[in-house]
């Protein structure tokens, strides 16, 4: 359970693209934006900020984001790698986290692992 996490990032913009991209299938929008930062959740309420951080090195972070359906899962690889973001991981069950967990995993622009699961 969190409230919101902050990810740097070196590029905002094409942070932008591939977050809008990849989190639409989540049911996840761009909620604000300006120049240091951008900040995505459900409408109105916005979780997961990225700032601005030019020079950036080694980004080390995992963010997890809950699917609805499988489907979402696989939209969520699908468009995030259209958006400019990399394989770190196909949709499919992870039976080695438990005999239900369908999750993908995209590297975004920085490098950050950025995950979408459904247990079910």
């Amino acid at each position: 359970m969190f409230d919101h996490i902050g990810v740097k990032v070196k590029d905002l913009d094409a942070s932008v693209r591939f977050y809008t991209a990849a989190l639409a299938p989540l049911g996840y929008v761009l909620c604000t934006r300006d120049d240091s930062s951008a900040g995505f959740g459900p409408p109105g309420e916005p979780a997961l900020w990225l700032y601005a951080t030019p020079g950036l090195k080694n980004p080390g972070t995992h963010v997890a984001f809950r699917a609805s359906k499988r489907g979402a899962v696989d939209t969520f690889h699908a468009a995030g790698l259209e958006a400019g973001g990399s394989d770190n991981g196909r949709p499919g069950v992870r039976t080695d986290y438990s005999p239900t967990y369908y999750a993908a995993f995209l590297k975004d622009p920085d490098g950050h692992n950025v995950e979408a699961v459904i247990l079910e």
